[in-house]
């Protein structure tokens, strides 16, 4: 007898069909699973057997053919357990194979018959949504992530035996009670607030500007003067994600095994060691899994001590920078990750990490140049902005905080509504994702500007990568300047600082009475 199911694979982040073909024949007993299954499918056979016999189930002694079709897509990890084991319990009459048409089965079993946890059920959900299925059934653990998907009945089910109840016509469980979660698995309310930080005023502001139009960041600095502190308070002002976006990052964290409860609501935040390697950063393996770019995506990849980065994994970010995605290719398949991420990345200016710091640095010039080559040209070209934090003064120690995140996050909000209407049906959502075409439909600028780019890009001061990032960020920078000065900070003096200045260099500004509005950008390779 012959029953059918279907269930899904995880590739990369994106789910595969896959369908569960049970045949059963007398012969002598044997359990044979084809369809390029991996060790954990393979195993799979064990945990079945012994999941359907301690569930009050027969299990067939006779021939079983189990194929996972198509046979070509490789199938990874114990997802096919249960549809397998519904599978052989339909073949052999003990389950209705007519019930099973309109299911989708996924999740692991445990030798006593229960539904383990299984990550990938938001994408699971996705795609039987896609192939026009009604129902799926998932461990309990994930209902609530699967049922975020609409259009798709979410049974979640604790073992074996209550889903074959459920195929004989039993009602389907309540989903969980929903546990709030967030990225990362930070709770409400544990972001640090912009309000902690004392001076830096131009730092502040180029968060802001960072934020506002979704640029990468450069902060560089003496040890201690802040570099980490504020990067690690930049989610608190980016703006909330949309349905969309969440729905992403939460199939990205689930497919990771890094998030199972509800819906990701807060942007993710990710800060690798810089002992990592190439693969763990981007994406990789002998089964290609989600990098930190990956995880990080709609969110914040922050690179701290970038200049202790091994030079391969830092290379290794400059296609996911450039294209929003990266593709990893092993054996012939091409798997595809999202990367669409803000790159925030601290640094020393030295080894000892004084230089520009009066007489402090005790570096010769060959450990300068030597920390200098670590920070490639082409990786520094791609980030939009970078500013040099020093120790802040006495006084601003003792003063008020430059502003509250919740009044930045206002400001970035606004921009970031502006850029949508202006954007409005060109797929992008801020500036910092528009490409060469669409910059040159988007921004206009006077002659002046326009002369001062085109000496700046003679001189061999701005790539053509530079000069597009330039116009765009200083077209971010004045939306954002006149923002605070229409909102400023609820109980906080507002503040004008100069705008961050870009990591591609410019000549010499016009005299004072002639110079644009925002300042001259700094060298890009130059280390203070």
């Amino acid at each position: 007898m012959l029953a059918r199911i279907a269930t899904f694979a995880i590739d990369g982040v994106q789910p595969r069909r896959v369908w569960v073909e049970v045949d059963i024949h007398s012969g002598l007993p044997t359990f044979t699973i084809v369809g390029l299954g991996d060790a954990a499918v393979r195993e799979s056979r064990d945990r079945i057997r012994a999941a359907i016999q301690n569930s009050g189930f027969e299990f067939p002694a006779r021939r079983i053919t189990a194929n996972l079709a198509p046979a070509f897509l490789r199938k990874t990890g114990p997802g096919f357990d249960a549809a397998i084991a519904l599978g052989v319990l339909a073949a052999s009459g003990q389950v209705s194979g007519e019930a099973l048409s309109d299911y989708a089965v996924f999740g692991e079993l445990s030798l006593g018959g229960e539904l383990r946890d299984s990550p990938g059920a938001l994408a699971v959900a996705e795609g039987t949504r896609r192939a026009g299925l009604q129902r799926l059934i998932v461990p309990r653990h994930r209902a609530r992530e699967a049922a975020l998907v609409p259009g798709v009945e979410v049974a979640g089910v604790t073992t074996l035996r209550a889903a074959a109840a459920l195929l004989a016509g039993g009602a389907v469980p309540p989903l969980p009670d929903e546990v709030p979660e967030r990225a990362g698995g930070a709770r409400a309310g544990s972001v640090p607030d912009l309000r902690d930080v004392r001076g830096h005023a131009s730092a502040v502001f180029a968060l802001e500007v960072a934020a506002a139009g979704g640029h990468h960041l450069l902060l560089e600095g003496p040890p201690g003067t802040g570099k980490t502190m504020l990067a690690r308070r930049l989610p608190s002002i980016l703006p909330p994600m949309t349905q969309h976006e969440a729905l992403s990052v939460t199939r990205i964290h689930s497919v990771a095994g890094l998030h199972h409860r509800g819906l990701i609501t807060r942007r993710p935040f990710r800060a690798p060691h810089h002992t990592i390697s190439a693969a763990g950063l981007v994406g990789g393996g002998a089964a290609p899994r989600p990098g930190e770019a990956t995880l990080a995506d709609r969110g914040v990849l922050f690179l701290d001590e970038l200049s202790e980065f091994a030079r391969s994994s830092l290379d290794a970010l400059r296609q996911p920078l450039e294209d929003g995605h990266v593709t990893i290719v092993r054996g012939q398949r091409a798997l595809v990750f999202p990367t669409r991420f803000m790159l925030v990345a601290a640094t020393n200016p030295c080894p000892c990490g004084y230089a520009g710091d009066g007489d402090r640095c005790t570096c010769a010039e060959p450990d300068l140049l030597r920390h200098r080559r670590r920070l490639t040209g082409p990786l520094l070209d791609r980030i939009d902005l970078r500013i040099r934090l020093d120790r802040p003064s006495e006084g601003e120690l003792r003063g008020a905080p430059v502003t509250a995140s919740v009044s930045a996050a206002a400001r970035v909000a606004a921009a970031r509504e502006r850029q949508g209407q202006r954007l409005r049906g060109s797929g992008w959502t801020c500036n910092g994702e528009l490409d060469a075409g669409l910059t040159a439909c988007q921004l206009a600028f006077d002659e002046r500007a326009a002369n001062l780019l085109a000496r700046a890009y003679a001189s061999g001061a701005l790539s053509a990568r530079g000069r597009l990032t330039l116009v765009e960020q200083r077209l971010q920078a004045m939306e954002a300047q006149l923002a605070l000065v229409a909102a400023a900070p609820v109980g906080i003096a507002p503040t004008a600082p100069p705008i961050a200045q870009p990591t591609t260099p410019a000549p010499a500004p016009p005299p004072a009475a002639e110079q644009p509005p925002e300042p001259v950008a700094a060298p890009a390779a130059e280390t203070p």
